[in-house]
């Protein structure tokens, strides 16, 4: 029956003229048929750069928004419309408005896991890879980083600016905890431990590397270590067991499962492309100002 949805997605994928995305932490039955993964953002930069009419992008709700930014000539799809990102719910444009009244004038730098209306208010966007790139290319000595705290308290220990820090953060990530890892670490005494920025600071001094999910799949392919703890949702061991079918990976906690992640379905996407539901449409003035904090941080790191 997987098989049988599968090669009917695919054909209708080509019907249409459509591409699949599905990010790094999606079903590894999802990322079988996707004619590309990875992270959120590369992954609407590269299905920009193609000829197709339709992205359909399996991941969260901010993801899908991305894509229309940097795509509006494209219709953008999303399987289901329960796939949030709690830590992209945890800020609003009007909170930050209001953030910014009290600490005055300053550079905003958002986090690309947050939402387009958050994006238009920003001053630069940046990814897990490239934030601390991204804040050292600001010529201000003050800035405000939102939404997630603990990629910001990272940042902040590779700069000399000051940085202030909104206070959300990735569930999923965020309860990782010290003694999981060390644990973990026990278990598996010849393993390097990849933690992703996510992770809260007493978390990261512990890692070997501190990486995003693109970072972790070179990290692993350029190691000679053959053994690894990731600290990332779960999902992210398929693409680099994939990735690395030699080498062996373990998930830091068992508890790092993300439920929207997990949501999405090869019925849900046949149904998304059958029916061409649920599209996802920035509105032509939040795109255009969150389409240039997107711009400033491609221009300064390439992606």
């Amino acid at each position: 029956m997987t098989n049988s949805i599968a090669r009917d997605i695919r054909a209708l994928l080509e019907e249409r003229n459509a591409i699949l995305l599905a990010h790094n932490y999606q079903p590894p039955e999802i990322q079988d048929i996707a004619d590309l993964t990875g992270d959120s953002l590369d992954l609407s930069i590269k299905a920009a750069k193609t000829d197709a009419d339709v992205i359909l992008f399996c991941g969260v709700h901010f993801m899908a928004e991305t894509a229309s930014i940097i795509s509006p000539d494209k219709t953008v799809l999303i399987p289901r419309l329960d796939t949030g990102c709690a830590m992209a719910d945890m800020i609003t444009s009007e909170a930050l408005k209001a953030r910014l009244a009290e600490l005055g004038d300053m550079p905003v730098v958002t986090y690309v896991n947050s939402t387009a209306s958050v994006k238009a208010q920003s001053t630069i966007c940046c990814t897990s890879a490239n934030a601390v790139a991204v804040v050292n290319s600001l010529a201000e000595d003050e800035v405000l980083m939102v939404p997630d705290r603990n990629l910001c308290q990272y940042v902040a220990s590779k700069t000399t600016k000051k940085i202030h820090c909104w206070d959300g953060y990735c569930p999923i990530h965020n309860r990782l905890r010290v003694e999981e890892v060390l644990r973990a670490k026990a278990a598996h005494p010849e393993a390097l431990f990849m933690a992703h920025p996510e992770c809260p600071p007493e978390v990261l001094v512990l890692g070997d590397a501190v990486l995003s999910t693109s970072g972790m799949l070179d990290f692993a392919k350029r190691s000679e270590n053959d053994s690894f703890i990731v600290g990332t949702e779960k999902g992210h061991l398929y693409p680099l067991q994939k990735a690395n079918p030699d080498k062996s990976f373990y998930i830091a906690s068992e508890s790092m499962v993300c439920e929207d992640m997990k949501r999405t379905t090869l019925d849900d996407v046949l149904r998304a492309i059958t029916t061409m539901t649920y599209e996802v449409k920035v509105s032509e003035s939040v795109r255009i100002q969150a389409s240039q904090a997107v711009e400033r941080m491609i221009e300064i790191t390439g992606r």
